[in-house]
């Protein structure tokens, strides 16, 4: 497998967009997104239990829709005390429509009687890529951190007011764009993938 020409991202949501976007601007692909007019995108569910099934599905959804590779991702956060959930479940957390807001509230409640010591977490990101009747090819990346009580920064999304990186004592969302995608577990998995390619070609 090399680079395609052509490259799909398989995600509706903005942030994600953006994020890619910043971590993969050197890749050498001219990107397909939702946000171009004329493309007809696909509804993609995320119906499986594990991050790599999701991506997969979200890729090859939208690889056979529009006939041209694609690449996606399922990430999520995993809080040790709490059994490594949300986990997949991470953007549906509170509820199957659930905002950033509720899903992080839901986390914080949850982890109330939590000591902070206690409260060790990561996020995980799998990235699939999927050619049209051809390759699937997965890479996976951990940011590994801890789960503070209060909410700070208005930078990032999802989790990230309440997520402190490891080594670090500000939140991922009190980060710039490049320190977090230096370290996040999208940028780390995304990284992994563009030197497979790299180290194939």
């Amino acid at each position: 497998m090399s680079f395609p020409a052509r490259l799909a991202v398989a995600s509706k949501n903005v942030h994600k967009l953006r994020e890619i976007a910043r971590i993969c601007a050197d890749w050498p692909v001219e990107w397909v997104t939702v946000e171009q007019p004329g493309v007809d995108w696909p509804d993609v569910e995320e119906p499986f239990e594990t991050y790599a099934e999701n991506a997969i599905e979200k890729a090859r959804e939208v690889a056979a829709a529009l006939r041209m590779p694609a690449i996606a991702d399922d990430s999520g956060i995993e809080v040790d005390a709490l059994g490594g959930t949300p986990g997949p479940r991470s953007a549906r957390f509170a509820s199957e429509d659930a905002t950033d807001a509720e899903n992080l509230a839901k986390l914080l409640a949850d982890l109330t009687e939590i000591a902070p010591q206690e409260r060790t977490a990561r996020y995980r990101c799998v990235v699939a890529v999927v050619i049209p009747g051809g390759e699937t090819s997965i890479t996976e990346a951990t940011c590994e951190g801890t789960i503070v009580d209060e909410v700070r920064g208005s930078g990032g999304f999802g989790y990230d007011p309440a997520f402190v990186p490891l080594g670090e004592t500000r939140t991922m969302a009190e980060l710039t764009d490049p320190e977090k995608d230096a370290i996040s577990h999208r940028g780390r998995a995304a990284r992994a993938f563009s030197a497979w390619l790299a180290q194939m070609g």
